[in-house]
């Protein structure tokens, strides 16, 4: 199994993370979202333009994510650092069929005042297992998929 299907799969396996931006004036600000996640390694979620984290990522598209190591006592985490967008037209059905993969109650929240879907592409990932001695910790960096 390559490090990119390790990474993948254990996406695949969680529903939820945590995403960490940060405001003009450089303040911290996280949240729960739920995620989906593309063949390419990238992440989607959905939010409301009037978000703190909308507003954050328009000012600075870099963003962090924490995901797993909450569910059931699973000592398994990814740390994932991206820079985000917000795609359109074809780019925007191909992500949210990823998102709505994972959450088949979302095209229900279209009709939401100020829907959005923010794509992450990866740019450093961490994939931490602690249910093996000794713990197996694997890295993964990524080229800037723009200027940010």
């Amino acid at each position: 199994m390559t490090d990119v299907t390790r990474f993948l799969d254990f996406i695949k396996s969680q529903r939820w993370a945590v995403e960490a931006t940060v405001t003009e004036a450089g303040a911290p600000q996280a949240a729960v979202i739920g995620i989906g996640v593309t063949d390419r390694l990238e992440v989607v979620f959905d939010t409301v333009a009037s978000s703190r984290k909308f507003v954050n990522l328009r000012t600075n598209a870099r963003i962090a994510l924490v995901i797993g190591g909450w569910r059931d006592g699973d000592p398994r985490t990814l740390q994932y650092e991206g820079v985000a967008d917000f795609p359109s037209g074809a780019e925007l059905e191909r992500v949210q069929a990823a998102y709505f993969a994972a959450f088949p109650e979302g095209p229900t929240r279209l009709a939401w005042p100020g829907i959005t879907y923010v794509r992450v592409t990866p740019t450093w990932l961490r994939l931490s297992d602690y249910t093996v001695t000794p713990p197996s910790i694997v890295e993964l960096t990524l080229p800037l998929p723009r200027e940010v």
